[in-house]
């Protein structure tokens, strides 16, 4: 038999972990696919093919006779490591030409270029009401035109752009008011939920799916900072070697390049996240493992800090908004652990700290509400403290049974399915508070 590297040695001791934890199988039964998977590995390898390549056909081949090696090869087919700039080869009927995909990621980048580029015209609070349909219009047409969507999807899909654009340009908002900013911070996430949508191809009732979208939504963020962090770090060596020439090139940066580049880097990392999701997995579940520690303590710090404070009412209002944002990274942190973890495996050291993480959140989302509505009682209610406390009312009911199951799990009372089917169906309910912020609060405070 061929020497098997150290990858695919890892590869192949996953696969045997993943079989070994369906009690059905035995010690033995597993010891003998594993036979048969190497002999495939070492055929597959001796013709040609590489051996991450060899073992995933090995996989898929050993599938035909086991329903669990077949999962194992659905679960894990898209996350095999090759080129970064390369797409991964068409399959099944849906084949997609990696040329003919990376021409309609360019040619979408561009249109939105040219959209936001037309939008730059606008008045500044027309710009900032309008900034996420500029983009975000073309990456949900890329997910829709992947995923071969339906004629109904596709109508459902232009929706909640269409009455996005409305309100926003329609509602007569009072320019600066309260009700107009509320309306463009939340719009964008309106519209990132009918992103989601055509990422899952309409399939929004499932939860798989769903989770999926959530796994996307934090390797996108990882790939964006990554790509604005190069891209910043470019322009500014461009223009300081331009400038050592006594050329001044600032207005091309910021007449071209960033109105192209904004946009077109939304719709490329997009891509690259789905052309070659193992690079950021490999990297985002260690991110969210640094940052939770991290988190939890500065969480208890918040709160040993609100502790000192002879009433809630004294707290900032600054800070308020600070740890409301706190608590949005929190539940980004806790989806995103949820989505990178196997379900199958037991409750470890991680999984305690999630539940301290979800607890020390869960105190502080308290204090914010105590601080909302002893606000809205003293001062009377405004635009921003109603969308505040909406918002720390949702956090609150995510937080407080999630809390619950991940203590049941933490226990072993439980499985880890429960907790992440929570998550999965409570995502739309941010959407729709979203949604509630921008059409229906306006008017309630007549738009001021």
């Amino acid at each position: 038999m061929m020497e098997i590297d150290a990858e695919l040695e890892s590869q192949i001791t996953q696969w045997r972990g993943y079989v070994q934890r369906h009690q059905a199988i035995s010690a033995g039964d597993v010891d003998e696919m594993e036979d048969h998977l190497r002999d495939q590995v070492s055929d597959l390898s001796d013709a040609g093919l590489a051996s991450d390549e060899a073992f995933l056909i090995a996989v898929k081949r050993l599938g035909n006779v086991d329903e669990i090696s077949r999962e194992f090869a659905r679960e894990h087919s898209d996350r095999l490591w090759k080129q970064l700039v390369l797409l991964p080869a068409p399959t099944g009927d849906a084949r997609t030409l990696p040329k003919r995909e990376l021409t309609v990621v360019l040619l979408l980048a561009v249109c939105a270029g040219l959209a936001l580029k037309a939008g730059l015209q606008l008045p500044d609070r027309r710009i900032a009401l309008n900034v996420s349909l500029f983009v975000l219009p073309f990456l949900a047409g890329y997910f829709a035109w992947k995923r071969q969507v339906s004629v109904r999807v596709a109508a459902v899909l232009v929706a909640p752009f269409a009455i996005t654009a409305l309100v926003l340009n329609l509602f007569p908002f009072v320019t600066n008011g309260s009700t107009e900013v509320v309306a463009a911070i939340h719009a964008p996430i309106v519209l990132w939920f009918a992103v989601g949508l055509a990422y899952v191809g309409g399939d929004w009732q499932s939860n798989r799916r769903r989770m999926d979208f959530i796994r996307f939504t934090g390797e996108f963020v990882v790939y964006m900072t990554l790509l604005a962090l190069g891209g910043g770090v470019l322009i500014g060596l461009t223009i300081g070697a331009f400038s050592a020439l006594d050329l001044d090139v600032e207005w091309a940066m910021e007449d071209w390049v960033l109105p192209f580049g904004v946009p077109g880097a939304v719709i490329v990392a997009a891509w690259l996240v789905e052309a070659k999701q193992s690079v950021v997995e490999n990297i985002a579940p260690v991110l969210t493992r640094v940052f939770t520690p991290l988190t939890i303590v500065l969480l208890l710090a918040l709160l040993g800090g609100f502790a000192t404070k002879p009433s809630v009412i004294d707290i900032d209002r600054d800070l308020l908004i600070m740890m409301d944002l706190i608590l949005v990274v929190v539940v980004g942190l806790l989806l995103y652990g949820i989505s990178a973890r196997d379900p199958l495996a037991p409750p470890n050291l991680f999984d305690r700290l999630q539940l301290l993480l979800v607890m020390s959140a869960l105190a502080v989302d308290v204090v914010m509400l105590a601080a909302m509505l002893t606000r809205i009682a003293e001062f009377g209610s405004t635009a921003n403290k109603v969308t505040a406390l909406g918002m720390n009312a949702v956090l609150l009911v995510n937080l407080v049974w999630a809390a619950w199951l991940t203590l049941r799990f933490v226990r072993r009372q439980s499985g880890f399915a429960p907790l992440e089917e929570w998550q999965t169906r409570y995502l739309p309910v941010y959407g729709a508070w979203a949604a509630v912020v921008v059409i229906v609060l306006p008017p309630l405070f007549d738009f001021n």
